[in-house]
């Protein structure tokens, strides 16, 4: 039998890797949706929409997965996160209603021009669902008062000049997934201005990450003290450089998914960064993981449950994006614009 701290490190690591599927696969589909937007050839959103179109909605079965299980594994930090973050996390669940509404309903618009209209709401509901998962994680990183297991302060910690820092940040590095996303899933054209796109927005992504690593390190004494670690140093500037070097050797290989798989690499090593850098808590500036934690019974209940779901849901992922592999050639679907 395993005992309480470790059921509780379990929870918590199935809880992140939740997030960490829900960032990467969806985020990706933002990233197309806020590139589409910019785009003015209708011949090439229609294929950057088709790219997508099968596969986003089993992406969002990760942002369930996640949002369940804060409530089933940490009920106490879903009660302080919640009430804190009702703006942020409402007006993005209605953005992900655009975003969905867009694209099915885009290939029945009766003329270009409101098919260009409801590309814009795609660009809108990318971007907004975007920015609020980054400012909502700028404010969780920031720290959210709370007192005796309630929150304590105004719901609006999330526009602080840090939270929605980060929510460019974010917002960025979507794009980035986005482009090399569509550097893998397209030819010709389109193939080549999405590796443009890729390389500048690598760029864009990487400085914006430093600066924030900074920043984050100013927020609390004991963010400094784990982030100048060392250990956590090297291993950063190591592996974020080897990751970022791949991305840009591997536009000479014959196989497209390369880059993606460099820029996402780049994802993990953020994202692991960020769970150091507020471990053990789950809620800063107070609130522990092992505090907010349901009862050892209820957790491992939740886990048996993560252990069946989430191996499915793995497998509808990859079969989907098995089923539906291969390039979209804009020259192949140019009669439905």
């Amino acid at each position: 039998m395993l005992d309480g701290d470790m059921i509780v490190l379990l929870s918590a690591a199935a809880l992140a890797f939740s997030v960490l599927s829900y960032v990467l696969l969806d985020g990706t589909d933002l990233g197309v949706g806020i590139l589409l937007g910019l785009t003015r050839c209708p011949k090439r959103r229609r294929a950057m929409a088709v790219s997508i179109l099968p596969i986003w909605d089993a992406n969002e079965t990760w942002l369930v997965l996640g949002g369940g299980g804060l409530l089933a594994l940490f009920p106490l930090a879903y009660a302080i996160l919640l009430p804190a973050l009702y703006v942020p996390f409402i007006t993005m669940f209605l953005a992900l209603i655009v975003r969905a509404m867009a694209l099915e309903f885009r290939d029945y618009a009766p003329d270009p021009g409101i098919k260009r209209g409801i590309d814009v709401l795609h660009l809108c509901g990318s971007l907004t669902a975007g920015g609020c998962q980054g400012a909502a994680l700028g404010a969780l990183v920031q720290g959210i008062p709370s007192q005796n297991g309630k929150f304590t302060g105004t719901g609006w910690e999330w526009v602080s000049p840090f939270a929605l820092y980060c929510a460019g940040v974010l917002i960025v590095g979507y794009a980035w997934l986005g482009a090399c996303w569509l550097y893998w899933r397209t030819d010709s054209a389109l193939q080549r201005t999405s590796r443009r796109q890729a390389q500048c927005l690598s760029v864009a992504t990487l400085a914006l990450m430093a600066l924030l690593l900074v920043w984050t390190s100013t927020l609390n004494p004991d963010y400094a003290q784990r982030l100048s670690s060392p250990v956590v140093v090297y291993s950063t500037v190591g592996v974020g450089l080897a990751a970022f070097i791949a991305f840009w050797i591997s536009f000479q290989s014959r196989h497209d998914v390369l880059p993606l798989i460099a820029a996402i690499s780049l994802f993990i090593l953020g994202f692991a960064l960020m769970v150091t850098t507020i471990f053990p808590l789950i809620i800063p500036p107070h609130l522990s993981l092992y505090a907010a934690a349901s009862s050892a019974k209820s957790q491992t209940f939740m886990l048996v449950g993560f252990a069946l779901l989430m191996p499915v849901t793995l497998f509808y992922n990859t079969f989907g994006f098995r089923i539906f592999s291969g390039k979209v050639h804009p020259s192949q679907i140019i009669s439905s614009d």
